[in-house]
């Protein structure tokens, strides 16, 4: 139950960056890896979150926007209203805490799709984010900006923010691997009907996944603001696709019930070392953004012709 290998995901990768070695001289430097690790923090913990949601048989796309929101409510507080930069944190991370038990609430409550209840949050969540403000929110007080500052390791500058990256995926790692809520996890998005049977209280479960993930989507908030100096409201439109993309490129199924986390990080790393090659190359990015889309299909045909042959 414990989810797909991911000596694919990881084949591909390394296959990447030998292929990106070959081609350009810059792309095997410690500067340059330190890069895609800093151009793949923000995505590959909201992905954290998205593939607890996709373990349990949901998607959430509403992930980008709850984050936006709360990149935009903690630096306008901090910045424009004189708020304790700590406690606007602290407030950013209790809306998107909101948010999650809205679309674990719906979801458990009513029983409605997940894919329903979170398109219509993603719309609610971007027209507050636009009734709030419409404008960047720079200044930004140093505490907010300290993930994205950096630390020597071996002559290679290393950010924070990817530090705790790296982090949250190893505490996600072991609990799903080694706790009876990571099995619960996977017993529901496997078959929640006889996870039920079994004595898991399934709307427990769902609901404390989507609240958990909200949570993951405001830490990559302040993951944003650390990496880009400014709280921007146009952040995260497409940040649920590419989350997406990073779990179902690292072998999870967007079935449920299978799947390992560590693969999500590898999907992420894939599509940041494909990016930053083909940057590398001189090739223009509408190519980057084509190539991505060949590899989220090819991932998703796998996987649903995993399913059908078993």
């Amino acid at each position: 139950m414990q989810g797909s290998p991911i000596m694919g995901p990881l084949v591909a990768l390394i296959l990447a960056a030998i292929f990106f070695t070959t081609q350009s001289d810059k792309f095997l430097t410690g500067a340059n890896f330190s890069l895609i690790m800093q151009q793949v923090m923000v995505v590959g913990t909201l992905a954290i979150g998205q593939t607890l949601v996709i373990l349990t048989g949901g998607i959430d796309l509403s992930n980008g926007m709850i984050m936006a929101l709360s990149s935009i409510l903690t630096t306008g507080l901090a910045v424009r209203s004189g708020v304790n930069p700590i406690l606007a944190i602290l407030i950013g991370m209790a809306v998107c805490i909101v948010f999650g038990l809205i679309n674990g609430g719906l979801v458990t409550g009513i029983g409605l799709p997940a894919f329903i209840v979170t398109l219509g949050t993603y719309n609610i969540v971007f027209a507050l984010v636009r009734i709030y403000t419409t404008s960047t929110v720079t200044s930004l007080p140093d505490i907010l900006l300290f993930l994205g500052r950096t630390f020597n390791v071996g002559g290679t500058e290393v950010s924070y923010g990817s530090v705790v990256m790296i982090i949250l995926f190893i505490i996600a790692w072991y609990i799903l691997r080694s706790t009876p809520v990571g099995r619960s996890v996977y017993a529901v998005g496997d078959n929640p009907e006889a996870a039920r049977l079994a004595g898991i209280n399934t709307n427990r479960v769902l609901l404390g996944v989507y609240t958990i993930a909200a949570v993951t989507y405001g830490i990559a908030g302040l993951l944003l603001m650390s990496r880009t100096g400014v709280g921007d409201p146009n952040a995260g439109a497409d940040a649920n696709l590419n989350s997406i993309t990073a779990v179902v490129i690292g072998g999870v199924s967007l079935l449920g019930g299978r799947g390992h986390i560590m693969g999500t990080l590898i999907g992420a790393l894939i599509v940041g070392v494909f990016r930053n090659g083909l940057q590398l190359m001189g090739i223009p990015s509408i190519y980057q953004t084509l190539i991505t889309g060949i590899l989220v299909i090819a991932a998703v045909s796998v996987d649903y012709l995993s399913h059908r042959g078993k």
